[in-house]
């Protein structure tokens, strides 16, 4: 099988010649840019030039097709122009990590260094206004900076919290049906589409960093508050960001067909390490019939398979993901309470395709040892492959200082497993 055929029959839970793999084909299946600098170290690839930052809110690298085929990638992905911070990757430039890692970041990737060695990060990589992000010193990632302005509830305007939600450019679809065509007509990996504005209530994109002058709610707290106390005001977000999204979806459909074999949904988290953090009634009234939507007119209308990621405890909500249509749970956080790998399997396994769960990234991966990570694996992959509807990658992304020993022995564990 070439890579779109393996990773399109284990899409129909069927059994493949090995086990498909992912790894940076989303946001949420990538790695951290200092690693993937180690692996081109460690697997002796061109290192002329620097990692590029492809995600500057996350720094996760660019997984160049060199190092795809020694991780065994078979997925690519497709996305918006803009990355979280609203500006094109692009007119790279060099920058360091705090572990002095050299990267190539965008152009427009402005900082500023705080005197106490934080670096502040702004939309649109416009300085003139307020930062939007902060990189902690020594830290890994950007935390949003919460830019939220008085509410009154009485002056509260929906427009507000739908400003980013807008109709397609033709820039932006011409764009998407010339990279579908190219990596369709010149490589074999699965395609990952992720086109942004269906991802309703998605705590990452909440506070807005790539916008200058975020309005509505914007602040973390008041949003989680807001779906007990302001439920109609947050239904009638998703509704109106529904509805456009479905158009979109009608002009991006014309644009890459069929070329794509997986479209990501939603990013919104709805687990905590040890339970749901929402009702199942809760889910049901103000989430599940505007994702119900979306996979109906996916499914009606294309191929493309729905991808839905929530991390955390999130077993009791997963009978609702189902009849809300969605065909792939990722990251399968089998850490968290309640998601035992053989219950997901048995309970799940015919019903959804496992997307992840291959390796744990907050203790194994990165503070065990290569024999511990390889007993993970493979104890992993006896329980996932069974009758296919399994995609291999880590739980969540690789993140920062994991050992380059540690991620050879998960990808090598992968590739000499045997049903």
């Amino acid at each position: 099988m070439n890579s779109r055929e393996r990773v399109e029959k284990a899409l129909n839970h069927g059994e493949t010649d090995r086990i498909p793999v992912d790894f940076g084909s989303t946001a949420v299946t990538g790695i951290s840019a200092s690693v993937v600098n180690k692996l081109r170290k460690y697997f002796g690839l061109d290192s002329s030039s620097p990692v590029k930052v492809i995600e500057p809110y996350q720094i996760l690298g660019e997984i160049a097709d060199d190092l795809k085929q020694k991780l065994w990638v078979d997925c690519i992905g497709i996305g918006g122009k803009n990355n979280l911070f609203g500006y094109e990757n692009g007119n790279w430039k060099e920058w360091k990590l705090f572990d002095g890692t050299p990267v190539l970041v965008s152009g427009l990737f402005n900082t500023k260094v705080e005197d106490d060695g934080s670096i502040f990060q702004y939309p649109e990589g416009d300085k003139t206004v307020s930062p939007s992000a902060r990189l902690p010193k020594g830290g890994y990632y950007f935390d949003a900076i919460i830019r939220q302005k008085p509410i009154d509830d009485s002056k509260l305007n929906i427009e507000g919290n739908l400003e980013e939600f807008k109709e397609i450019t033709e820039t932006d679809l011409g764009y998407f049906e010339k990279e579908a065509g190219f990596l369709f007509e010149n490589t074999d990996f699965a395609i990952v589409g992720s086109f942004g504005g269906t991802s309703f209530g998605d705590i990452a994109l909440v506070p807005a960093t790539f916008l200058k002058d975020p309005k509505g709610i914007r602040d973390i707290e008041e949003w989680y508050i807001s779906i007990i106390k302001r439920k109609s005001y947050i239904y009638e977000i998703f509704n109106r960001q529904c509805e456009i999204a479905l158009k979109n979806f009608e002009m991006i459909y014309q644009a890459v067909a069929d070329k794509i074999s997986v479209v990501f949904i939603t990013g919104t988290d709805f687990g905590t390490q040890r339970s749901p953090f929402i009702a199942i009634d809760t889910y049901r009234e103000l989430f599940k019939p505007f994702h119900k939507k979306i996979n109906c007119w996916v499914h009606s209308k294309t191929k493309w398979k729905t991808f839905l990621h929530s991390c955390g405890a999130i077993e009791p909500l997963i009978p609702e993901f189902i009849d809300a249509g969605f065909d792939i749970l990722n990251p399968v956080q089998v850490s968290a309470v309640g998601m035992d790998p053989a219950l997901l399997k048995e309970k799940y396994g015919k019903d959804l395709v496992l997307w992840g769960g291959g390796v744990d990234t907050q203790k194994i991966l990165p503070f065990g040892t290569p024999e511990e990570v390889r007993e993970e694996v493979e104890k992993r992959l006896k329980i996932f492959s069974k009758g296919g509807g399994f995609i291999f990658n880590a739980i969540h992304n690789i993140q920062a200082k994991t050992p380059v020993e540690n991620v050879v022995s998960m990808i090598e564990s992968v590739h000499n497993f045997k049903y």
